[in-house]
């Protein structure tokens, strides 16, 4: 038993004890005072009341009429056998009752009293000690520990605390799982660039005539390594909450900027952008931060669009929100993809060798989250990916 079982115990325990005492021992008081004032009275009539009795009362009858002589009291009742001018025994004082305690009642009373204060003490400290059992689980490592199920016939507080420590450990298992899955998939994406920079390295050594080409692959992977890094550590700050300047940020110029950059990049692979721009807004937040989420969404869908393709681009006040919302016709995705796409790392099925490496819409999830905003992704009706970005206008 822990230390807080045997002080619920002893203070439910004393309670008990001290109000089923001071209340029967309450009683019984009061009850051998009226016994005693009853006992102690004289019961005496008053004399115009045993004036009356006396006339009521039938004569006595002469002497001799039935042989012996009627003891003084009269008929029917016994002589006094303390003579003349002595008071009968009912108006004699009796003497106060015997002190006895009410020996069994409070046993009985003890014995409750120490049973329902054990199982109230066992009741509360239950619990608890499962919660100090699951925290040594978690503290070992073992982040798989539940307690919820073994409090599942209770309806209180420490229930709620055993869910909510359930929901604290699920949090902490998925927040370190997905940290362990971002460092393996580092590991992977710097692998290849680095792998790619040996060969190239290994290649100039051996062919010094094709060392411009050499040069040429060494320079295109560190550059991809520099676009890897930036974004780890873009996506790093967001998910610590490291806090950034907000300013009042003109969307219909940041759109222009991001649109006019993607038309040419886009140009490349004659994929049309088709901007439609509504009523625009001011919005506080991180120009920065706000203009790589968007760019991210667009570029995107520019690069899974197929040549020739279009890609929509719809911005304006709905209301208390800012949306904009980019429509592609690429392959779209599988509908139990729709919610993965916004975490790192993660491609799609239709996703094909060197398209990025899955940073994109994470970064532009996280800025979403820091600016109150939410981003959604649908399938479109035509086929394709629909990518809706809402902000607080």
């Amino acid at each position: 038993m822990g230390r807080l079982f045997w002080k619920f115990f002893l203070f439910i325990w004393l309670g008990q004890m001290a109000a089923v005492l001071g209340t029967g021992m309450l009683f019984w008081a009061e009850r051998k005072n009226f016994e005693g004032r009853m006992g102690g009275s004289v019961e005496r009539l008053p004399p115009d009341s045993a004036e009356l009795d006396s006339h009521r009362r039938p004569p006595p009858p002469p002497p001799g009429a039935f042989g012996r002589q009627l003891p003084p009291g009269g008929f029917g009742e016994p002589p006094h056998p303390a003579g003349r001018g002595e008071r009968p025994p009912q108006d004699r004082p009796m003497g106060p009752p015997g002190m006895h305690l009410p020996v069994f009642p409070a046993l009985a009373g003890l014995l409750a009293s120490v049973l329902c204060a054990a199982g109230l003490a066992w009741y509360f400290a239950r619990p608890i000690r499962q919660l100090r059992s699951g925290f040594d689980r978690v503290a070992d490592g073992d982040l798989e520990a539940r307690v919820a199920p073994g409090m599942q016939g209770r309806r209180d507080e420490l229930a709620d605390l055993g869910r909510d420590f359930d929901r604290m450990t699920e949090r902490l298992q998925s927040l370190v799982e997905g940290q362990k899955r971002l460092l393996h998939d580092v590991s992977h994406e710097l692998r290849s660039p680095l792998a790619r920079l040996q060969a190239a390295v290994g290649l100039a050594r051996q062919q010094p005539a094709r060392m411009d080409d050499c040069l040429l692959r060494v320079e295109r992977e560190s550059e991809r390594m520099n676009q890897l890094v930036g974004q780890l550590l873009t996506l790093s700050r967001l998910e610590a909450g490291v806090a950034e300047a907000t300013e009042l940020v003109d969307m219909a110029e940041l759109l222009a900027d991001i649109v006019e950059d993607a038309r040419f990049e886009a140009e490349a692979r004659q994929v049309v952008i088709a901007y439609d721009a509504g009523d625009m807004a001011e919005i506080r937040g991180n120009s920065e931060l706000l203009h790589r989420a968007i760019e991210n969404v667009l570029r995107n869908a520019v690069r899974y669009s197929p040549e020739g393709g279009r890609v929509g681009v719809a911005a304006g006040k709905r209301g208390q929100v800012f949306q904009v919302r980019i429509e592609d016709q690429g392959p779209g995705v599988e509908a139990d993809e729709l919610e993965a796409i916004f975490s790192p790392f993660f491609r799609g099925r239709a996703a094909r060798p060197g398209d990025g490496h899955g940073l994109g819409l994470a970064i532009a999830r996280r800025v979403m989250r820091v600016i109150g905003g939410r981003i959604l992704a649908s399938r479109g009706a035509a086929g394709g990916l629909v990518v809706e970005i809402e902000i607080p206008a």
